[in-house]
């Protein structure tokens, strides 16, 4: 596998709710796309979070205002050929669909778990937390998440393995003619 186009670099848009493998498997496409030598850059909303929008907080406005940082940085390495893979919540429509339109070449991956799935998963305690009304505001709980209505690529990932969600963006992104076999 190689890329098909060293000017084109694409957006690789993770979203789905915390504990839905968006990270997981944004991961294991960063190795995979490495081992090709195709040159990626993965930007994991906790990490941007940390360093790029530290002393946001967690309202609709602050939400949007991270998911714009996200996609300022992503949209300057993508249209300098890097393939740029982002893992974040990103928990409303709006705000990705104005990723999408200021990206040029842009594909979106709902990574698709149901909330049970994801509560199951949470290592951090995190939805324990919000459920006893520690954390106000956490996306799927008190907050909503809006699932993409369109996504170029769906993982249900409570059915199907790592490697077989990374296999589904790997040939999206050969259909797209991103990557070349």
């Amino acid at each position: 596998m190689k890329q098909a186009n060293r000017e084109r670099g694409v957006v690789i848009w993770f979203t789905g709710l915390s504990g839905s493998g968006k990270t997981t498997i944004a991961h294991r496409l960063e190795e995979k796309l490495l081992t090709a030598g195709v040159p990626v850059e993965l930007l994991d909303g906790d990490v941007v979070r940390e360093n790029l929008s530290k002393g946001l907080g967690f309202s609709k406005e602050d939400r949007d205002t991270n998911i714009r940082r996200i996609a300022f940085v992503a949209h300057l390495l993508q249209r300098n050929g890097v393939f740029v893979i982002t893992a974040a919540i990103s928990p409303y429509r709006a705000i990705r669909e104005e990723a999408r339109s200021m990206i040029k070449d842009f594909a979106e991956v709902y990574a698709n778990a149901p909330l049970e799935v994801c509560e199951e998963r949470d290592v951090k305690g995190l939805y324990a937390k919000a459920r006893a009304g520690e954390i106000k505001g956490f996306t799927g709980i008190d907050d909503p998440y809006e699932p993409p209505s369109g996504p170029e690529v769906e993982c249900r990932t409570d059915q199907e393995s790592v490697e077989e969600s990374v296999q589904k963006v790997l040939d999206k992104l050969v259909e797209l003619k991103y990557l070349e076999r």
